[in-house]
């Protein structure tokens, strides 16, 4: 087994020890390279390659060689197959930022594994710069919170935050405690537009000079708050308080 390899699945669970009893602390998309670190019977520990996160998954026969030239630029992508001619629905999906090589055209679609297809108006450049990140984080609006989650399936306030950078190619840690110790601190009298406010565990960013986006547990879904009043809450229910204010235009 090679060192480097990339992941051929949707989307994989990254466990914090080698066992599916153990905490889901993150997960892989399709096309994430990694770095196998150690292998543990049908477990690899592993680092990925875009933000050196360390973690397990289950052992499989992952891509060695893998030259992804589109990403996928809607919340989840549809796949298909072909046959005589007609493409049908395929139960996988292809989540956002997830980087796909394309094999051949037909049509409207793509070909990115052998007779797995993807619409093209899914699709753009891998290399296709997104300065909007309000556009990309809105994406997610009402998605379900999920610990651990970094897709439309599910996704935490951290890698709400990082997705941003993935999907720009631009590193930026995963986790919270980790986007704290790299983000530089801004001093704020108001709240404006593109401020990261970080808590100890959590995480959101300022839509504008009111509204406040962030995955948030108790409500279960990616959401907009008004900011001020999310402050006063979470400081009032988990009696935490601001810790680092910072502007992702920084980074």
């Amino acid at each position: 087994m090679k060192n480097k390899l990339y992941y051929n699945k949707s989307l994989g669970n990254i466990y914090l020890k080698p066992s599916l009893k153990s905490e889901i602390v993150s997960q892989i998309l399709y096309g994430e390279k990694f770095t196998i670190i150690k292998k543990q019977k049908d477990w690899l520990k592993i680092k990925l390659n875009f933000d050196n996160y360390v973690g397990y998954i289950k052992s499989s026969n992952f891509k060695e060689k893998f030259y992804p030239i589109l990403k996928v630029k809607k919340l989840s992508a549809k796949t298909f197959q072909l046959k005589k001619g007609r493409f049908t629905r395929l139960k996988q999906k292809i989540f956002f930022g997830s980087k796909i090589m394309v094999l051949k055209k037909y049509g409207n679609y793509f070909e990115f594994e052998k007779n797995k297809w993807i619409n093209k108006k899914d699709l753009i450049i891998k290399d296709h710069i997104e300065k909007n990140y309000i556009k990309i984080l809105k994406l997610f609006l009402n998605t379900k919170y999920l610990w651990g989650g970094r897709s439309a399936d599910g996704i935490d306030c951290s890698a709400l935050i990082q997705i941003f950078f993935f999907y720009n190619n631009k590193f930026f840690p995963r986790d919270t405690k980790d986007q704290i110790k790299f983000c530089k601190t801004m001093k704020n009298k108001k709240f404006n537009k593109g401020d990261i406010i970080f808590w100890k565990g959590h995480v959101g960013i300022c839509a504008n000079k009111k509204d406040f986006l962030h995955a948030y547990g108790p409500r279960k879904k990616v959401l907009i708050m008004d900011t001020l009043k999310t402050v006063e809450l979470i400081e009032k229910t988990a009696n935490l308080k601001v810790k680092k204010i910072t502007n992702i235009s920084k980074y």
